[in-house]
């Protein structure tokens, strides 16, 4: 046994997020933690790691017994950790951030070469193709995942605890992350695996907890359960489909037309949705696909083209131009670019509208309740207070404060880039249900998703991009993960 968790408690104001759970994790397996948004997991694991100090309980350590543990204590321990939320330094190559904190001396001076030496042999071991000279500001997200792992397997720690790690990822690149996971387990690390994606559950883990509410709910070996069993501990209720069926709803009326459009490296991109329309973006990390969302909401400008909206020709300088237009954006990256972790939920629902709901500069609290509290019901955001700050929300629940905050603003176009990344298939059903909600109401959707099952399943029509170009089209009944894969492989 490598770690045992004993009643572990943990509360704060209003909400008590861990309530008496007991752990086991076997040395040398892959376990995994599973459950909605808001069910404790990373809670848990900040226990684990010295983050969170518990209220009540004990952690033991192969066979060392705690009442908590520091962030020094819990790495002597030999027990690293991957969390959701990067911690990396942008203005630092690769090979400084894999040794940040630990640098690599010759004496008294820093030996860059070493570092990047060093690192660039984690990442061939993991056969991934990263310059470690690179500063880490022009990664990828998927690309600074892997610096986080590579990261943390430089510590040798006998213990890894992944959360989300495959979250931001390419298929191709969560292909990568298993075959390191399956190389550390044959070394002898102890793997405690969060995740979302119920494939890799099945595929990575030994075993598999699942919590609910703060509480656990049932630990048992994978191969002895099948999805609908765990979703059902999961969520305490079936989901009868994946991807809710929709009312056919698509109008013959155009509402974006997009003509040879130019810029922020894409190249003459057309293509048209229509009111009631769920077109899909696919394509490989790095084809495109976000650059076309920032282009059309504003982030920057086009260097040519054409773009109409409700037959209206519109150009975007600004984010607040776009949002004039009614499109609005739900990005990717909700922790940089989607909130203000420090605002409550009540001030980031009504970010985008304060001039809207505000006179002689003075918001209209009473106004600006009254939507929250709308959208707090309508979309189920989790909370025993608007007044609750969003960094202390669970992801999912995050995602829809900042999906609330774009609705309010009342779009005719949303483009919800990777909408349900490091979601639970509760939260994920209903942002589903939401996307369908929308188009019925004769509104237009453009979803980008790295998850091939997410984009066929919603999509109308699929769009696939290599290298800033289009370079297939798909109608529903032609969807084919083979055919999607070959136009973003091409060449």
């Amino acid at each position: 046994m490598f770690l045992h968790l004993k009643n572990i408690t943990k509360r704060y104001p209003g909400v008590v997020a861990l309530s008496d759970v007991s752990l086991d994790v076997i040395e040398g397996e892959v376990h995994a933690l599973v459950g909605e948004n808001g069910a404790g997991k990373s809670t848990l694991i900040k226990t684990c790691t010295g983050a969170v100090t518990p209220n009540e309980g004990t952690i033991v350590v192969q066979g060392q017994e705690f009442a908590s543990l520091t962030p020094k204590s819990s790495e002597q321990l030999g027990i690293a950790v991957i969390y959701q939320e990067f911690n990396l330094v942008d203005e630092l190559s690769v090979a400084e951030n894999v040794f940040l904190g630990r640098a690599i001396r010759k004496g008294i001076v820093i030996d860059k070469k070493a570092m990047q030496e060093q690192a660039a042999e984690i990442f061939r071991q993991f056969d991934i193709t990263i310059d470690p000279c690179e500063l880490v500001a022009n990664l990828t997200i998927g690309y600074q995942q892997l610096v986080e792992i590579a990261k943390a397997v430089s510590q040798n720690a006998r213990m890894l605890i992944m959360d989300e790690p495959s979250a931001p990822l390419t298929q191709a690149e969560a292909e990568a992350l298993y075959a390191m996971v399956d190389k550390l387990k044959a070394s002898g690390v102890t793997i405690l695996y969060i995740s979302h994606r119920m494939d890799e559950i099945f595929r990575l883990s030994d075993r598999v907890t699942v919590m609910r509410d703060g509480q656990k709910v049932k630990t048992m070996d994978t191969g002895d359960t099948n999805l609908d069993d765990l979703v059902r501990l999961m969520v305490g209720r079936e989901l009868t489909e994946t991807y809710p069926a929709r009312k056919h709803c698509i109008s013959d009326e155009v509402l974006l037309n997009v003509e040879n459009l130019s810029g922020n490296g894409l190249h003459d991109i057309n293509l048209q949705i229509r009111k009631g329309e769920v077109l899909g973006l696919a394509g490989l990390i790095g084809a495109g696909r976000t650059e076309l969302a920032e282009l059309l909401f504003g982030v920057h400008p086009k260097t040519g083209g054409r773009v109409v909206l409700n037959g209206n020709d519109i150009h975007p300088k600004i984010p607040k131009d776009a949002i004039a237009c009614g499109i609005a954006l739900v990005p990717e990256d909700r922790k940089k670019q989607g909130a203000l972790l420090e605002i409550d939920i009540r001030g980031n629902i009504s970010m985008a509208i304060l001039e809207r709901i505000s006179r002689f500069f003075t918001v209209n609290e009473k106004e600006e309740q009254r939507i929250a509290d709308y959208y707090k019901d309508a979309i189920r955001i989790k909370t025993p207070t608007l007044r609750q700050k969003i960094k202390n929300l669970s992801g999912g629940n995050q995602q829809k404060v900042i999906i609330a905050k774009w609705l309010a603003t009342e779009p005719t176009l949303v483009i919800f880039d990777e909408p349900t990344r490091g979601i639970d298939v509760g939260a994920k059903s209903e942002i589903y249900a939401l996307v369908n909600s929308l188009v019925e109401s004769g509104k237009a959707v453009l979803i980008i998703s790295s998850e091939m099952e997410e984009v066929m399943g919603m999509s109308d029509r699929i769009l696939v991009l290599h290298e800033g170009r289009i370079t297939g089209e798909l109608e529903r009944k032609d969807f084919c993960q083979e055919t999607i894969m070959g136009f973003a492989s091409r060449t």
